[in-house]
């Protein structure tokens, strides 16, 4: 009980009277930020949270504590301190089951102690009251079995879409693999497409777009790391429901099509976007970065960034720093540190005044949002998708990996507020002409079709998180099932 002591210590002193749910993150930015901003839409509307954390991922939680003080308390297991900090680059599925291993047990230990806190007449006593639900991650499959255990049920948040959360359960419930090719012929098993039958306009997608993550289970075979990532989301289709970080704009033939067989036929909630309207950035860096845009004209810079989880390749890199300097682009490209970029090119662009590259934290939604900004050079990761669409800024789709080729789709083919700039992921180069060509068809005068349907979308995308908004009555609808499960 030692870790569950110090842990509750945390977690106590919330009002009382509004019922009491677990959150739990997954310990990367691009899950916990959105997961965190959910947290605080349901603690603005009076519910009472505990939010799980480790000593790595515990700062993160600082804004949401400081707006929410009276109904949001953190849950901070000093035995979790193991050193598997997910919240910096590519280590998503490094440290996939060190994250579940590192709190399993104690968190199952606190949660079961917190969904028994009934004195026997109907009153709840405790410190937080009674937990009436868990809101997990969909990397925290884990956690069903102890919701389960404890008596609670579990809603999965989804920080991805809907079509790729979807297609994701249905992969390691239907376990598709390619057939072995032939000795010395690898195009065959590259030539090889998934379909998902199930899903409106049955999709299909080819075998390297596929997430490296299940395509790792399926070539390699079994292995308890392996295991571990398929038992996590079969435990997911287990839940009561899921919280999707989407919305009809974006996906309305998929919400409309519930209930989805690839999600076991669970409620769908989409109460997306989950992020907070648009705010004054920290430390002036907004100043900067929107002062040097102020120079140019309307829709003619391309904002570049592959998000806080993924660096291009070199190669990758140089193709796109090559298109920009030939189309004459004006850019700003938000770089990891590990980026490398061809050398001279950032001399080059300052000393032109025609490119300024970011070797630090930068204000993405201040940029997007600019005048200036024409388009959105993406990997396609669901928060730089949503937050584009909430720009309306058409984007340059470059998926890599993980979901992004689903996410893609979506933007380039149905959405079509966007244009392809490579297939090929991690494994193509594309040509730097295509690529130039592809700038012209979003940035100037040649993106004008793209960029009205962006436009078009963000309008539709602020309707549905405004007063009467189906997120907006998504949102308030999931809030008052809890509020249900919470009455005597």
């Amino acid at each position: 009980m030692a870790a569950v002591a110090v842990a509750e210590q945390a977690a106590s002193g919330s009002i009382a009277g509004e019922p009491h749910v677990l959150v739990v993150p997954y310990p990367a930015q691009g899950h916990m930020q959105p997961l965190l901003h959910l947290s605080s839409l349901l603690a603005a509307r009076g519910l009472r949270l505990t939010v799980a954390a480790t000593p790595t991922t515990a700062h993160l939680l600082a804004p949401l504590l400081a707006a929410h003080p009276s109904s949001v308390r953190p849950l901070t297991f000093p035995s979790a301190s193991a050193g598997h900090d997910t919240s910096g680059p590519n280590s998503v599925g490094a440290d996939f089951h060190a994250h579940a291993a590192a709190l399993r047990a104690p968190l199952g230990e606190w949660l079961r102690s917190r969904a028994r806190l009934d004195s026997g007449d109907g009153e709840v006593t405790g410190l937080q009251g009674r937990v009436v639900a868990v809101i997990s991650d969909f990397f925290c499959g884990w956690t069903q079995p102890l919701a389960a255990e404890a008596g609670v049920p579990r809603l999965v948040f989804a920080p991805s879409g809907l079509l790729a959360t979807a297609a994701t359960h249905l992969l390691f419930r239907r376990m598709p693999r390619p057939p072995p090719p032939p000795e010395g012929d690898e195009g065959r098993r590259r030539g090889y497409a998934v379909s998902f039958p199930d899903l409106p306009g049955a999709p299909a997608f080819p075998w390297p777009q596929i997430s490296r993550m299940y395509r790792s289970y399926a070539e390699a075979g079994a292995g308890e790391h392996a295991e571990a990532i398929k038992d996590n989301f079969l435990w997911n289709l287990e839940s009561a429901a899921f919280v999707c970080n989407t919305c009809h704009p974006l996906e309305g033939k998929y919400l409309d099509a519930q209930p989805l067989k690839d999600l076991a036929g669970k409620r769908v909630w989409s109460v997306g976007p989950v992020a907070p309207p648009p705010a004054d950035d920290p430390a002036g860096a907004t100043d900067d970065v929107t002062t040097w845009l102020d120079a140019f004209p309307d829709a003619s810079v391309a904002y570049v960034s592959f998000g806080t989880m993924m660096v291009p390749p070199a190669a990758h890199a140089a193709a796109l720093a090559s298109a920009l300097e030939r189309s004459g682009t004006p850019f700003v490209w938000a770089a990891a540190a590990e980026t490398a970029l061809p050398d001279g090119f950032e001399a080059r662009a300052a000393a032109a005044g025609t490119g300024l590259v970011l070797r630090r934290w930068a204000p993405q939604v201040a940029a997007l949002r600019h005048r200036a900004t024409g388009c959105f050079v993406t990997h396609c990761g669901w928060n730089s998708v949503m937050e584009a669409c909430a720009a309306g800024v058409p984007m340059l789709a470059w998926p890599m990996a993980a979901d992004q080729f689903f996410n893609a789709r979506l933007v380039v083919e149905e959405a079509r507020v966007g244009v392809a700039a490579s297939w090929g992921g991690f494994g193509g180069v594309p040509d730097v002409e295509d690529l130039v060509r592809a700038l012209d068809e979003v940035v100037g005068e040649g993106g004008a079709g793209v960029r009205a349907r962006a436009k078009e979308l963000a309008l539709r995308v602020a309707e549905v998180v405004g007063e009467g908004g189906s997120a907006r009555r998504e949102l308030d609808g999931l809030v008052q099932k809890l509020r249900e499960l919470g009455a005597p």
